[in-house]
């Protein structure tokens, strides 16, 4: 079982790693529904207790997947789960790109804040949400309206914590006037590392955790991308573009020979860093294979001695991969 450390100054004892759950949902390749349930099931057995689902993925599937696993183990799980992207056609939001070539529809009125609440309660199949979050901020809804109406879930004994995601420093700062946030979740790895500028010392000044999404950068940094198929979600990603993908293979090279020095895999390599950045840094890899799991799970017992670390953050420095995004 991994280590627990607390989620932000005053949230609750969480294990190091999480498990991000979106990957079960086909967006990088097919998944079993019967073989994603054990896969939750068996992070929760390798101490991932922070189980990250949203609404918006597979459009509530993972949110039924998640609640399934976690039947008859509630007391085990750390559910966190987001709303505000919408798909009903029929609902209002606003246009929000995301430098993918695709834009999103966000809504993060009081209104649209209570009716995705219910929902999320309903597919999950529990009477409180550990720990929610705004996915992304609705452009035309201020902030404070979308916590205040969060904050009211709280005080309905509905959700335990609040949690934004995507967001800039600015704007944790104004939720966290209204009501105290826990966890900030943000792509952080050694793939995308801008959170170090401006969010991560905002964080911890307020005493808030950083959810890390995509900690092995969407599995760049396995080392193990090839091809990607036609259906997979990254064929979006400006860095998995042919050119960019080659080119990004040939700066991150040498991390992986520092992987093999150690005797590492290249992922336990890029979470033990992560982890070794402070106890408020929680990586949530995702996976569809429980043997992953148990590999992710190693990263939390290996050492990177100082001379390590520099070595790492010369050769994976701010801004090295080629291709950038909005998200």
């Amino acid at each position: 079982m991994i280590r627990k450390n607390s989620l932000g100054r005053n949230g609750p004892y969480v294990g190091c790693l999480g498990y991000g759950a979106m990957v079960l949902e086909g967006y990088y390749g097919a998944s079993d529904a019967t073989q994603a349930v054990e896969t939750i099931r068996h992070a929760l057995d390798a101490g991932l207790t922070m189980i990250d689902s949203a609404d918006a993925y597979g459009n509530g599937h993972n949110e039924l997947l998640v609640g399934r696993a976690v039947k008859g183990r509630r007391d085990d799980a750390f559910i966190a789960t987001k709303f505000g992207i919408v798909f009903d056609e029929q609902e209002t939001g606003a246009e929000l790109p995301t430098g993918w070539g695709f834009s999103i529809k966000i809504n993060g009125t009081a209104a649209y804040v209570r009716k995705a609440l219910d929902g999320s309660l309903d597919r999950l199949g529990v009477d409180v949400i550990d720990l929610w979050y705004a996915h992304y901020v609705d452009p035309i809804t201020p902030i404070e309206e979308t916590v205040g109406a969060m904050a009211d879930a709280v005080r309905a004994g509905k959700v335990r914590y609040l949690g934004l995601s995507n967001v800039t420093a600015d704007e944790v700062r104004r939720a966290h006037a209204v009501h105290p946030i826990t966890a900030v979740q943000y792509e952080y790895s050694l793939w995308r590392r801008e959170a170090e500028t401006t969010l991560l010392p905002t964080l911890r000044e307020l005493g808030i955790a950083l959810v890390c999404w995509a900690p092995l950068g969407s599995g760049f940094l396995t080392g193990t991308v090839g091809a990607l198929d036609k259906n997979d979600f990254r064929q979006n990603n400006p860095r998995f573009v042919a050119e960019n993908l080659a080119m990004n293979r040939d700066r991150f090279a040498p991390l992986m020979q520092i992987a093999r020095e150690l005797e590492v895999t290249p992922a336990q390599l890029a979470l033990a860093w992560l982890l070794h950045q402070g106890k408020d840094i929680f990586p949530i890899p995702g996976t569809r294979r429980p043997e992953r799991i148990d590999e992710n799970a190693k990263a939390a017992d290996i050492h990177l001695n100082d001379e390590i670390l520099k070595r790492i953050n010369e050769l994976a420095r701010p801004g090295l991969a080629e291709g950038t995004t909005l998200v």
